[in-house]
């Protein structure tokens, strides 16, 4: 299964698409076909069905955020094994408004359904990270994912209206209300994360706040996605079998449901909850680490009769932060990765690598040749 989803995704086109191939692209009219465009049709070896469902304890966030110290154990043990083995967590009273979480999705249903013209209009372009995209045409050519995204930058708890300036700027003063709502939400996943970072530094035995400090004034991006309903679900993937590239990932989903992680070699769904996140570990803190966490393996199918909707942030800490592991987890020279930045990662997989199951591996002999040459 590793191999011919890390072959599958090894190679993909950078040449920008024109206009005219976009329109190809437009999702509210392919999802009324009963015949998928080839482009978004995935080989056969990669449609891996479905093999039952995670069931694994929810992590109760609500003790471990008021000191409580057995709730506090409870929730670093369920983090330590599900970090070393898969990668993947959820966590319930978080502290997230269930008021805000609906809204998010309100206000951006309305960023979707503009008509396609007007939503290419701020389409997002090659080698950058926000703006609209339909299926990532900019970047790839085949295998594409059946989706359309929006995706925006915050920058920490000190971003003050940066989301709402971005939304009356892109899309017009129509959209504040969109924005302030985004603001709020960007705001709240920054606190989740800076918990979670928490956790997971207690989880690996090391000072509680170790991993914190490197992300309160980092760089998330924020991406909302559609799946609209395929009437031929069993080619295409709403997302493919990927590792994310940043640190973790908090996810919401819909109840429509279609998010996946590998487990023990099985693919097995994760029911929706509405109090409810997910939490991916990324190939950064797989790093930061030295490799005992896990990244999360994990892909999002595509529903026949219901279009999908989740809201995805990428946390990730300052693009010149240095990612190393702490002294703690290091026995003498086992260092399992060596230092990279995390904006050589991210121009990596989003200029030069699509993301895989092996981005790591792959990343640091393309840092080494990039590198300039020192003279002898």
């Amino acid at each position: 299964m590793h191999s011919s989803s890390s072959t599958l995704l090894s190679i993909f086109s950078m040449k920008p698409k024109d206009e005219n191939t976009l329109h190809l692209l437009d999702l509210n009219k392919l999802q009324r076909q009963a015949n998928i465009p080839t482009q978004f049709m995935w080989p056969k070896e990669d449609m891996v069905g479905t093999d039952g469902v995670f069931n694994e304890p929810l992590i109760d966030l609500e003790g471990f955020i008021k000191g409580d110290k057995i709730a506090t154990a409870k929730a670093i043990e369920h983090v330590r094994t599900a970090c070393t083995d898969h990668g993947f967590f959820q966590v319930i009273n978080h502290g997230v408004d269930t008021d805000l979480i609906q809204a998010a999705y309100r206000e951006i249903d309305a960023v979707f359904e503009l008509p396609f013209n007007k939503k290419l209009g701020f389409r997002q372009k090659p080698g950058g990270y926000t703006g609209f995209s339909s299926a990532h045409a900019e970047r790839f050519s085949s295998s594409l994912p059946w989706k359309e995204t929006f995706s925006f930058m915050y920058r920490g708890m000190n971003s003050h209206s940066a989301v709402v300036d971005y939304f009356t700027f892109t899309l017009g003063q129509d959209f504040e209300n969109a924005g302030l709502v985004y603001q709020k939400y960007c705001e709240r996943m920054s606190e989740l994360s800076l918990i979670i970072m928490e956790l997971l530094a207690l989880s690996l035995g090391v000072d509680r706040s170790h991993y914190r400090k490197f992300f309160e004034d980092g760089t998330s991006i924020m991406r909302c996605n559609y799946y609209p309903p395929c009437k031929n679900p069993g080619v295409t993937f709403g997302t493919g079998p990927h590792c994310d590239p940043n640190s973790i990932t908090i996810i919401h989903q819909d109840q429509v449901g279609g998010l996946e992680i590998l487990a023990g070699d099985k693919w097995l769904a994760v029911t929706p909850r509405p109090d409810a996140f997910t939490i991916n570990i990324g190939d950064t803190f797989m790093a930061f680490s030295n490799g005992i966490y896990k990244s999360c393996i994990h892909r999002a199918l595509v529903n026949e009769e219901r279009g999908r909707r989740s809201l995805v942030c990428f946390v990730s800490p300052k693009e010149d932060m240095v990612v190393r592991p702490p002294e703690d987890l290091v026995v003498g020279s086992n260092r399992v990765y060596p230092d990279f930045t995390w904006s050589s990662l991210l121009d990596f997989t989003n200029n030069h690598r699509r993301t895989d199951l092996h981005n790591l591996e792959n990343f640091f002999p393309w840092l080494l040749s990039s590198q300039p040459k020192v003279p002898t």
